[in-house]
């Protein structure tokens, strides 16, 4: 249709050009006679049939004649009456002004995502929590979304409403309480005098920082019960604000580590008999000690063993990637540093050059 109207514009106006030479007279018994030729169509048409006009011409001739009063139009000899022209105009009027005003997306804009985002975080730390406490929370935060917007995002996504969501399984427990979070657990191995030796760790479960608490022959209670000193002090030097200490129920630990760490404002969260997924984080960091120390180095006794876990710690905290923090090292922000090649085969062979100092 453009291109058509394009056509007839660029044509109807050299024939315009034309007509400026032409005198009053001859133009005046050119109209006369398409006036007659109007007349002669009109009769072998009948009174009954209708000239059909393409949208391209309709346009054309609404921007030609719009432009002449309206008593003008009624003495013009034309195949359609001027109501009609005029009707043609505010049409196209019509057309143009919604083309102009229309917008890219009719109804409400969508709600952005990082809210949106942030909706369905909240329900999901917080599963008490109804469409109506998440909305009164984002307008703590200064965030102005509608209640029913948030009831709508939690509709769409399939989330059940608060009486349906109030019990807490194992894992969400531990997801919402990560900052609060540590983990403790006894690792066995036999050095080559075949000595047995108990490791004791603790990790954490929101930064994966692990410390190794040290390592005896002989678990006794005053020995446990020593190493939980030491850790309280460490975590108040450090600034941990650490509410429960997630365990097993190995006859290990004494009762008087729960009371020293109760002093703290630690409370002991014991996992269910022979089901170590409950504490999985602490039992993945014993599989990699396992796999990438313990099984790998040949430990000759309790001071070896000391010494290549202190390295194995250093390592685990400042070097390792992790694929919960992002590929990043428990003791480092953001993303992995970038290292030389002859820094990366010195990682890569520090191991080797341990095991050769030994």
């Amino acid at each position: 249709m453009l291109f058509r109207l394009a056509y007839l514009a660029v044509t109807n106006t050299f024939a315009a050009l034309r007509l400026l030479p032409i005198g009053d007279r001859d133009k005046d018994v050119e109209i006369l006679t398409l006036r007659h030729q109007i007349t002669v169509l009109e009769r072998q048409l009948g009174a009954e049939a209708r000239v059909r006009f393409a949208p391209e011409d309709r346009a054309f001739l609404a921007a030609l004649l719009t432009s002449l009063p309206r008593e003008v139009l009624r003495r013009l000899r034309l195949l359609v009456r001027p109501d009609t022209v005029l009707r043609w105009h505010r049409d196209l009027m019509r057309r143009r002004h919604a083309r102009t005003c229309r917008s890219k997306r009719p109804g409400r804009p969508p709600t952005v995502r990082s809210i949106r985002a942030l909706i369905l975080r909240l329900v999901r730390e917080n599963p008490a929590w109804g469409y109506r406490r998440v909305h009164g929370e984002l307008a703590v935060l200064g965030i102005k979304v509608a209640s029913s917007t948030v009831w709508e995002i939690l509709k769409q996504e399939g989330v059940d409403p608060a009486p349906k969501r109030v019990s807490t399984t194992w894992a969400d427990f531990l997801r919402s309480q990560a900052n609060a979070l540590l983990a403790c657990d006894f690792i066995e191995t036999v050095t080559l005098t075949g000595q047995r030796q108990y490791i004791l760790a603790v990790i954490e479960h929101a930064t994966r920082r692990v410390r190794v608490l040290g390592t005896t022959a002989h678990p006794s209670a005053v020995w446990v019960v020593q190493a939980m000193k030491n850790l309280v002090m460490d975590l108040e030097e450090v600034g941990c604000r650490a509410r429960f200490l997630v365990r097993d129920r190995d006859g290990k630990f004494p009762a008087l580590m729960e009371e020293i760490l109760a002093e703290a404002g630690i409370r002991t969260a014991l996992t269910g008999i022979q089901t170590p997924r409950m504490n999985s984080i602490m039992e993945r960091w014993v599989q990699s000690c396992r796999c990438e120390l313990l099984d790998r180095c040949l430990l000759w006794n309790e001071r070896q063993l000391r010494h290549a876990l202190r390295e194995y710690e250093w390592f685990y905290n400042r070097h390792r990637p992790h694929q919960a923090l992002s590929q990043a090292a428990p003791l480092l922000s953001g993303a992995p540093a970038e290292v030389s090649a002859g820094g990366a085969a010195g990682a890569a062979c520090g191991g080797s050059a341990l095991i050769a100092s030994w």
